[in-house]
């Protein structure tokens, strides 16, 4: 049997009997961040990060990832309700699955006793924080696959402050319009109630689509689509993507001047080019003046 399908085994009976991940397996899957976690484990990204975060691109972020080994986590195929307006935050993951009664019930007794109220689909939105982006693995049903409407988006806001990313389908999308502030990714748009659906894991390792998200990883959208950074990689992945944006506006005048070609721009710079850089880039209003050392650590293992 393959190894995938051992832990298959092994994580899905977990996340149905126990409904959420036991945080010292959280804190084991995510054993290379070193920061503040919350207190089940998830670990914490600062602020500062996801504000950064909310001003680069999706396609850097992806390159930089794709250079670290990162291949398995982007996807796209969305419908959202603002193309313009990215979603930015911390995961909260939920997995669902097809219903079965006998499971469900259990799920939901256990559930009522560790204090959980209302319908399953409910209580992820109960474990948000500030910050945070509900990430939910809907196995992509659109019919009776509606995981949110207008009344619980509302609840998801006024927890999070943020939106939502659903392989599955949504409703009342001009109820959800009228959030002010808030955005969602979804596989569609559909009138239908949730029908035929559990809860079966919280704040557990999901699959959206061809990507894998893990409790505390970086949301970051684009109308391109979503990539999920591992937490213990965001601060240089998106300190790495603010940079980008840098060194591409300077690249860009550059070649508008004439200065520079394609070719020299986009390999590993020479001196000279550094040099240049940093005099340009110190008579930039609003930027942090960089140092030669910092420049030449940015560009020492370049993958982007």
């Amino acid at each position: 049997m393959k190894l995938f399908h051992i832990l298959l085994l092994l994580l899905l009976p977990l996340c149905v009997r126990a409904q959420t991940i036991p945080k010292e397996e959280l804190v084991f899957l995510t054993a290379d961040w070193k920061g503040e976690r919350f207190p089940d484990g998830r670990p914490k990204i600062p602020d500062a990060i996801i504000e950064q975060a909310r001003t680069v691109s999706l396609d850097d972020v992806w390159t930089i990832l794709e250079g670290e080994g990162y291949h398995c986590q982007f996807d796209g195929g969305w419908k959202t309700i603002y193309d313009n307006k990215p979603i930015v935050g911390r995961a909260v993951t939920a997995m669902f699955i097809p219903a079965r009664p006998d499971v469900e019930a259990h799920v939901k007794e256990r559930g009522q006793q560790k204090g959980f109220k209302g319908n399953s689909n409910s209580w992820p939105i109960q474990q948000l924080s500030k910050g945070d982006v509900y990430v939910a693995d809907g196995f992509g049903k659109i019919a009776e696959g509606t995981l949110i409407g207008s009344t619980l988006g509302n609840a998801i806001y006024a927890r999070s402050g943020n939106g939502v990313v659903f392989d599955a389908a949504a409703r009342d999308l001009e109820g959800l319009k009228e959030i002010e502030g808030f955005n969602a990714l979804v596989r569609d748009w559909d009138p239908s109630f949730l029908k035929n659906v559990m809860l079966s894991g919280l704040n557990v390792p999901v699959r959206i689509g061809r990507a894998v998200v893990l409790p505390g990883d970086l949301v970051v959208t684009s109308s391109e689509g979503v990539v999920f950074v591992p937490a213990h990689l965001a601060e240089k992945v998106i300190g790495i993507a603010a940079f980008i944006q840098i060194k591409d506006k300077f690249s860009f005048e550059m070649l508008k001047a004439g200065k520079y070609t394609p070719g020299e721009l986009d390999n590993n710079w020479p001196d000279a080019i550094r040099q240049a850089f940093l005099e340009w880039q110190h008579k930039q209003q609003g930027q942090k003046p960089m140092t030669r050392q910092e420049l030449d650590k940015l560009l020492e293992k370049r993958t982007w």
